[in-house]
């Protein structure tokens, strides 16, 4: 089925109170050593799908291999995967449908 769209509308036609500011919550802020983190896990990772797909297309003999199941768990047997934004989506229209 196609996604539903959300529409939001004012309720009773009304303009939302104007409610005081709010104290934002102070910006996040990521240290040298975090970024560097964050950019030593991305190369490496950059690296790995690299040496994967061309041990796929038969360009490399040796480097990283992808675990598969040789015997999958039958407790996993009827396991279907969810979409989770589908699934947020589908709990926020609830909670909108419900506070109507």
């Amino acid at each position: 089925s196609p996604a539903q769209k959300l529409i939001f509308n004012r309720v009773n036609g009304k303009r939302p109170q104007v409610l005081p500011q709010q104290v934002s919550a102070p910006e996040e802020c990521y240290t040298l050593a975090h970024e560097e983190n964050v950019r030593f896990v991305y190369e490496a990772w950059q690296q790995v799908e690299q040496q994967l797909d061309g041990s796929r297309s038969g360009e490399s003999t040796c480097g990283p291999v992808q675990y598969v199941e040789k015997t999958p768990s039958p407790g996993l047997k009827n396991f279907v995967p969810i979409d989770l934004e589908e699934w947020w989506a589908q709990q926020f229209l609830a909670k909108i449908e419900n506070c109507s």
